[in-house]
């Protein structure tokens, strides 16, 4: 959306409204306070709240007054504090300050511990209506995390809108409920619905239900009431899989470990099965339908699948698994999609290794089947994934199809190639990546790398070819060891961030123009990006060289 100028007038009307902006130090007035008195965050963000920064770019605070945040952490508040006072930029500290506790300030729209005994109460209640709920279903902490200004969760965003949080999740409870509640919510929504990507609010949670305006055609049916979309996207279940990952990595628990998360764990395992199916018969050469299709009613090609809703067809034997979208939530063109792959490789293999610790034997069997697929996938990967490109050497390709047809491209949203190594399947100084980073880089070879007179970095199809996204030069960033790079690019989110917040993309031409200004899921990569250059290269933002753990 561009910010227009008649948007001071309601500002002015709202001012009553507005006013619960206030800085982060202060602590929530106490007595009564009526939450429906908090304005929609979708509008506030759209507007500019003092203070404002002592910088040149005078950016706005944009956290919601403390009563009207989502959710409260002593351990964010202080990495806030331990943060920008230690910044040499006013501007880019303020950014911080707004970006960093932006998914919890503003998208924990459901979170229970377990304990609480209405919620107990829904549930029995429940069981006694619907005999047919399994036992431990939406039992224990919960937490629904909406990426922004849809009401609805989606897997990959929400995993990584947690991500910067991962690191307190063993110094502060409750990071470590809100954390160990979105694995089990996000289990509860793979079991239902593996092959969706976007989820509505728990049915324990009283939230309203939203629809999303289409009317779309999907095999496997699923429940409006729990699903939101239904885009088959495979970095969704690799995101399951990293969002206990991670926990674990960080806390050394195994609280997650409950049987619907196996459950959940089960049903991935079906779903990399049928989508590791070739399109026609290795022996027969006969067609064989996929479980899964999607067809919309829609102008733009990206919406929908061809071939009444399969999609081009793969060849056998490759190892690699089948996604119709991407993380974009676009169609795939060639349904391999080797970012996904990649990603997915490596998480089966990090859970494979948090089942083999805890020493139980089904556990190791288990493990061992997870590692079995992320091996072969990995293998995929590497024979069909690599392409040979006249100017850049051996690259990865975006996307390929088993029969030598291969897509040479990267888009913004992550798992992307860019990103390989942030997700562990390469290191930085791999030669394929060296090559294929260069080729992403370059307007000669990433047809989606953009460039205007305000703004440039890589998108995608999903906004259009005058719109680059933040979280490409954020992720840019992240793999590069380059100072001048480094600054670039978080000189180009600072000045593109005019509102105090990173915004979904940007006009190249004008970094006024931008989509989405609640986007939580973009401040969250800024946050993660600041708090890698504390650790690797303080010096670049601090007004010492000491490097700063979380």
């Amino acid at each position: 959306m561009i910010r227009l100028s008649w948007f001071s007038l309601v500002v002015s009307l709202l001012a009553p409204t507005a006013s619960l902006g206030r800085r982060g130090d202060q602590e929530p007035l106490t007595g009564k306070f009526n939450n429906a008195a908090c304005p929609d965050y979708a509008l506030y963000a759209t507007f500019s709240h003092p203070p404002l920064s002592k910088g040149p770019l005078k950016l706005p605070f944009q956290r919601p007054d403390p009563r009207c945040r989502t959710f409260h952490s002593d351990a964010i508040e202080k990495v806030i504090r331990d943060v920008t006072s230690r910044m040499k930029d006013p501007d880019l500290a303020r950014l911080f300050e707004n970006a960093y506790p932006s998914t919890t300030d503003t998208t924990v729209k459901f979170h229970t511990d377990g304990k609480d005994d209405k919620i107990k109460q829904k549930l029995r209640s429940r069981r006694e209506k619907d005999a047919w709920l399994d036992d431990g279903e939406w039992e224990g902490p919960q937490s629904f995390i909406i990426t922004g200004d849809i009401l609805a969760e989606w897997l990959r965003d929400s995993t990584n809108q947690l991500k910067p949080y991962q690191q307190l999740a063993k110094k502060d409870p409750a990071i470590f409920d809100l954390i160990l509640g979105a694995i089990n919510t996000q289990s509860e929504y793979v079991i239902q619905s593996p092959y969706c990507n976007a989820f509505q609010p728990p049915p324990i949670s009283g939230l309203p239900i939203s629809l999303n305006g289409q009317d779309d055609v999907v095999h496997p049916m699923y429940d409006p009431s729990i699903v939101f979309e239904c885009k088959y996207e495979l970095d969704s279940l690799a995101h399951f899989l990293a969002l206990a990952n991670e926990f674990h990595h960080h806390t050394g628990s195994t609280a997650f470990l409950t049987p619907r998360w196996y459950k959940a764990v089960e049903t991935l395992l079906s779903v990399l099965g049928a989508q590791n199916q070739s399109t026609f018969d290795p022996e027969t050469g006969a067609y064989r339908p996929n479980v899964y299709t999607f067809q919309r009613n829609t102008n733009t090609g990206t919406e929908t699948l061809s071939l009444n809703g399969v999609g081009n067809p793969l060849n056998s034997g490759t190892g690699l698994i089948r996604s119709a979208f991407r993380p974009s939530d676009d169609a795939t063109v060639l349904g391999f999609f080797v970012p996904a792959n990649a990603q997915m490789a490596v998480e089966l293999g990090r859970t494979a290794a948090v089942l083999r610790s805890t020493g139980d034997e089904s556990d190791a069997a288990l493990a061992q089947t997870l590692a079995d697929w992320g091996q072969r996938i990995a293998e995929g990967v590497w024979e069909h994934g690599v392409v040979r490109h006249k100017r850049y050497g051996d690259v990865f390709a975006y996307e390929v199809d088993g029969y030598g047809s291969a897509l040479l491209m990267d888009d913004a949203n992550y798992p992307s190639l860019l990103a390989l190594p942030l997700m562990g399947f390469v290191k930085a100084d791999d030669p394929t990546y060296r090559n294929t980073r260069r080729m992403l880089l370059e307007k000669e070879g990433n047809p989606y790398f953009l460039t205007g007179k305000e703004f440039k970095g890589i998108g995608g199809p999903h906004i259009g070819l005058q719109n680059a996204w933040p979280m490409s030069l954020l992720v840019q960033a992240q793999t590069s060891d380059d100072d001048d790079e480094i600054m670039e690019c978080l000189d180009l989110v600072l000045k593109s961030s005019q509102l105090g917040l990173v915004h979904e993309s940007i006009h190249v031409d004008y970094s006024h123009a931008y989509t989405r200004s609640w986007f939580a899921w973009a401040n969250g990569v800024f946050a993660e990006t600041i708090l890698d250059l504390a650790r690797r290269k303080p010096h670049l933002i601090f007004k010492d060289s000491r490097p700063y753990e979380v």
